[in-house]
């Protein structure tokens, strides 16, 4: 039953999916943690596997940059796959001047600078949410595992060069911790189609400071953060 982005067969997604952005981190997790993985989507190279983790079945599938694009890969996997938990694994750019390179942070809400909400025709600001018990699950891992977790707002942002010169401080000024460009769509997929989402990112650069990771850090070494939601996939399995 394939989709128009999508060759899986149903069934072939487990029911939580993690989701970077590159596919190339998609391949990484899956020979990195996952035991007999099968790449299962592979459409305009949009990579995307299913396998074990410590006996539980899980997925990863990239989505690919931006909230339209999050937007097609999340629907389709909750709306034509029966897929209940989609945890977004990516990078950030801090904000918050105390966040440091390699920090993970829970978006427990996702401010955006999108108009993806606007077909909604709500009449009013909606509020993007993380899952409360994907966040908690999320929380209780990374203590388990020994790491810290910050949690708090975050911005989706439509623009990665921003012509707007004070868009940082303003945004910082309201508690944003950083920024990152497809939580909000999937929390908005997920309200909307009664399904759990979360997104957990590893900060990769601080803007302030012009300090950054590379491109081939960024695909490779944020495991942490993947081990986070791998230990949370399992929780919610059982739920």
């Amino acid at each position: 039953m394939a989709t128009p982005h999508i060759s899986a067969e149903k069934g072939e997604f487990a029911k939580t999916v993690l989701m970077p952005g590159d596919p190339l981190r998609a391949k990484f997790i899956a020979e990195t943690f996952l035991q007999d993985a099968v790449l299962v989507n592979n459409v305009r190279g949009i990579q995307g596997y299913t396998g074990t983790y410590k006996g539980t079945r899980v997925s990863v599938m990239a989505s690919g940059m931006g909230m339209p694009s999050m937007g097609i890969y999340s629907y389709e996997l909750f709306s034509f796959y029966d897929v209940e938990n989609i945890i977004r694994i990516g990078s950030a750019g801090a904000f918050n001047d105390k966040l440091q390179l390699r920090d993970i942070v829970a978006g427990m809400g996702a401010s955006t600078t999108s108009n993806f909400g606007a077909q909604y025709e709500i009449a009013g600001t909606l509020c993007n949410l993380a899952d409360y018990e994907l966040l908690t699950a999320a929380v209780d891992s990374a203590k388990e595992l020994g790491q810290e977790l910050k949690v708090g707002n975050i911005l989706s942002s439509d623009t990665f060069y921003d012509d707007r010169p004070n868009n940082m401080e303003n945004w910082t000024k309201m508690g944003i911790l950083c920024v990152e460009m497809e939580a909000a769509a999937l929390y908005m997929n997920a309200a909307r189609l009664g399904k759990r989402a979360l997104a957990l990112l590893t900060i990769s650069d601080k803007p302030l400071t012009g300090e950054e990771t590379t491109a081939e850090e960024r695909q490779n070494t944020f495991t942490q953060m993947m081990e986070i939601a791998l230990e949370t996939a399992l929780k919610m399995d059982k739920k």
